[in-house]
């Protein structure tokens, strides 16, 4: 099959779980043979044509000079080359700034959307942008000729928003088997003396009441916030906190083996997501051996399913720091860590994808 990749900044991955995703994907379907080609920003700092047999289209991606207006045009421009190319399948990551240029698909392709998260209950949204999202979901969910759902509350909503089906293809993570204690020394903790959170600074990933439960709670164990902090939301938990010195704000961390030490070695990891589908994040922590306290939500759930501990509020964030150890939990530790190897390993997951195309294409030839 001749098959595209658009909706993504680019290959290899620079930027996040989509690009992360394609990356993984698009050479797994070079390796089987097929003809793959991925959208690339111009910018994008890798700039061959080949990437471990992937073709890369490079098309101009104006982000960098107005925000994320840029995304809607590098789209268009990305879905006008495609016209040109014969594709037998696009697949199309996410629907946020690529949706409203439906019309300009072209007709013989497949067009296979991954419908991401609920992008408009996302808060950091204002109450415009999110009535748009809304929109812009409602066309891809009717304009696409099939759907992926990386989470079942996603193709729970979508079968009731939309009387949709899609089809559940999760994602994945690599297992974690290289613990080196030594990392810890750079962040000042010691191996299950520690606990931490690592999210975005947006209110519906819930730093706010993890903290303030860690901040009611008496024991002054340190608790590792990863993140970008340098921004409004992130400079109001940061002075709201600022007299709990056991509320450690690390910044972002980039360095893979750092994070999956420290994941590794924490004695509590807080997931508090409660927005979109499957999170990366999640499975990474899942994949690094960490006990995983997760936000009480059906997302959430659908993944770590009796292997976890939930809150809702910051006092059961309060009474778990004074109950649960990760040394008397780690038949939940072992549990998650045999769900990636079993169910979100990333051989499985490109397997699941390229069945999924297959399928779809012989439905397709069939109906011509």
């Amino acid at each position: 099959m001749k098959i595209a990749i658009l909706g993504t900044r680019g290959v290899p991955n620079y930027y996040g779980g989509f690009e992360q995703f394609a990356e993984f994907f698009s050479v797994y379907l070079a390796q089987n043979g097929h003809e793959v080609y991925c959208y690339n920003s111009h910018d994008h700092p890798f700039q061959e044509k080949d990437f471990h047999g992937v073709n890369i289209i490079h098309q101009y991606d104006p982000e960098y000079k107005l925000g994320t207006f840029g995304q809607f045009i590098y789209d268009y421009n990305c879905i006008m080359d495609s016209r040109n190319r014969d594709f037998d399948i696009i697949l199309q990551l996410g629907y946020t700034s690529n949706s409203v240029w439906h019309f300009l698909l072209p007709k013989k392709s497949i067009i296979i959307t991954n419908m991401d998260g609920l992008e408009w209950k996302r808060t950091k949204y204002s109450k415009p942008v999110q009535q748009f999202l809304k929109f812009a979901e409602r066309l891809a969910a009717n304009n696409s000729d099939f759907l992926v759902s990386d989470s079942l509350g996603i193709q729970k909503f979508l079968q009731w928003k939309y009387k949709k089906e899609s089809t559940y293809i999760a994602y994945g993570a690599n297992p974690f088997s290289t613990p080196n204690e030594d990392v810890l020394k750079q962040y000042d903790v010691e191996k299950e003396n520690f606990n931490m959170i690592m999210a975005r600074f947006e209110p519906e990933n819930n730093l706010d009441m993890v903290l303030e439960g860690v901040a009611m709670n008496e024991d002054k164990m340190p608790i590792l916030v990863v993140g970008k902090h340098m921004t409004k939301y992130g400079e109001y938990l940061k002075n709201k906190f600022k007299d709990h010195s056991n509320i450690r704000f690390v910044g972002g961390i980039y360095n893979l083996e750092n994070l999956n030490n420290l994941r590794y070695f924490s004695n509590i990891y807080f997931h508090g997501h409660s927005v979109g589908g499957t999170n990366p994040s999640l499975l990474e922590a899942m994949a690094s051996k960490a006990l995983v306290i997760a936000h009480n939500n059906d997302f959430n759930k659908g993944i770590l399913k009796e292997n976890s501990y939930y809150f809702s509020n910051s006092y059961e964030v309060k009474n778990i720091l004074n109950t649960i150890k990760k040394n008397d939990n780690l038949r939940l530790v072992q549990n998650n860590f045999d769900s990636i190897v079993n169910e979100f390993n990333w051989e499985k997951i490109n397997g699941e994808y390229l069945q999924l195309f297959e399928e779809c294409y012989s439905k397709s030839v069939k109906r011509k």
